[in-house]
């Protein structure tokens, strides 16, 4: 039987109250970084040069995030909750300092390397601390908070960003973020307990596997960035690939990179990960052009229209908050409305973004489009999270919490190099101009709108599925 979710008062008061803000703080740094970095760069380049290496900064970020994020559980398993989050910390407040002193940018990028491997361990470690310092009533509150950091961050990092680079000391951003990082990690220190409790034995580190996603990576990242559709195709071809092989080396190890179960669409938390991925790929492909096309046919200013933009992740969070509180029993139906609305928004915006049309009237029925793709992710997000938590086998509670990072991260990257191979052939650089852009708009909302037209049938089985499945698995005990 589900626990009945707790109000809000009980996650947000108390000593849940300082652990909570320890936990969103992981999440937030890593956001808030994210968004200050992409404000900052061009001001980094016209100071230390290297922009040849432009997109490396993002590539290698997030590929080191997504490594951070499968060597959590180990690290978790190792060191403790206490330890591991105050290592994570230390190493992303290391990455930081190097970036803010680097006078070429080759130390900016190995600078960038060591700081997404500390935002990958914050970021999974927040979602794993979930299981372990809640309990199970407040699962979907806490990943309702932990994942709403991404609305705040897009408010804060674009505003911290752009200050900074205003005043043309874009060092003192990120040595802005080393004494926040110290805050949290010292907030984390106090309220998190200083070992787990007994679990299995250690595994082995999936070395061979995070290998293979590392490429994969940067296969997406180098397709997405070098002209012409073959570059890009054939960098999602490798990554289909390396991840197909990943699967295959999966089945016959005890070192796993993901929970038993993961790559099945025969399994719950194969589902659950199937929506996760869906959902990811269709509102983060979508955002990186929103800007873009609000400026170039709507005639948006840059901070208008990325503050338009972020009605999306704005959706997300309020979402997300509006359904953590909802019924057991009505977290099937939340799981399965989730995609329904987030198409109705992809919809919306195949519709109207093409359009080069004025005035407010349209543009708020421009951020509606915008904010409903979002809301209806956040809406299901913390059920489908919890979801991955409660249906992941008993010994691998922590591989579970861990793996909701490198899934969410890899997804991303994913939605990104679909969204410019998308717009690459639908003539955003050629013809280009008004012509090309407006049908690249068309041609992107309408074609990952398919992505949470499947993810409702992913949910319709998933739901059923983990009917079965939740309540068999062991719970930790309360901590």
């Amino acid at each position: 039987m589900q626990d009945r979710p707790e109000g809000w008062g009980a996650l947000l008061s108390g000593g849940n109250g300082i652990r909570s803000l320890a936990l969103a703080g992981g999440v937030a740094l890593h956001a808030v970084n994210v968004f200050i970095a992409t404000t900052i760069l061009p001001s980094v380049v016209a100071d230390i040069g290297g922009l040849d290496y432009y997109a490396w900064s993002t590539t290698l970020f997030v590929a080191a995030s997504i490594v951070g994020a499968a060597l959590s559980a180990r690290l978790l398993l190792g060191l403790g909750p206490r330890g591991a989050y105050g290592a994570a910390a230390l190493i992303f407040g290391l990455g930081s300092m190097a970036c803010a002193l680097a006078p070429a940018m080759p130390a900016l990028l190995a600078g960038r390397i060591v700081q997404g491997l500390g935002g990958g361990f914050l970021f999974a470690l927040s979602y794993a601390m979930i299981r372990i310092v809640f309990a199970p009533s407040l699962w979907p509150r806490g990943m309702a908070l932990v994942s709403g950091m991404w609305g705040v961050a897009t408010l804060i990092g674009p505003a911290v960003g752009g200050i900074f680079a205003e005043l043309g000391a874009w060092r003192l951003a990120f040595w802005s973020v080393v004494p926040v990082t110290a805050l949290f990690a010292l907030m984390a220190v106090i309220v998190l307990p200083k070992r787990e409790a007994a679990g299995g034995a250690r595994p082995g580190l999936p070395l061979l596997q995070l290998g293979l996603l590392t490429l994969a990576i940067l296969a997406i990242s180098l397709g997405s960035i070098r002209p012409g559709l073959t570059w890009t195709a054939a960098g999602l071809i490798a990554a289909i690939l390396l991840l197909g092989l990943i699967a295959a080396v999966e089945r016959r190890t005890a070192s796993r990179l993901l929970p038993q179960g993961a790559f099945s669409l025969a399994t719950p938390l194969g589902l659950a990960f199937a929506s996760i991925t869906l959902l990811t790929v269709a509102v983060t492909g979508a955002e990186v052009f929103v800007p873009l096309f609000l400026q170039v046919l709507h005639g948006q200013p840059p901070l208008a229209a990325g503050y338009l933009a972020a009605a999306m992740a704005g959706g997300w969070t309020s979402g997300s908050i509006a359904s953590s509180g909802i019924a057991p029993r009505a977290v099937a139906r939340a799981t399965i409305v989730s995609p329904m609305v987030t198409f109705a928004g992809m919809a919306l915006l195949a519709l109207l973004m093409p359009r080069a049309a004025g005035g407010w009237p349209f543009t708020a029925c421009l951020v509606l489009g915008l904010a409903l793709a979002g809301l209806g992710v956040g809406y299901g997000w913390p059920h489908l999270l919890t979801r991955v938590l409660k249906v992941a086998p008993a010994a691998e509670q922590d591989l579970a919490s861990a793996s909701i990072t490198t899934v969410q991260l890899f997804a991303s990257a994913l939605g990104a190099a679909l969204a410019g191979m998308i717009v690459n052939l639908a003539g955003l650089t050629s013809p280009g101009g008004v012509a090309g852009t407006a049908s690249a708009a068309f041609w992107l909302f309408a074609v990952l709108a398919l992505a949470p037209l499947a993810a409702v049938l992913v949910a319709l089985r998933g739901a059923r599925l983990a009917q079965g499945a939740v309540g068999l698995v062991a719970r930790p005990a309360d901590r």
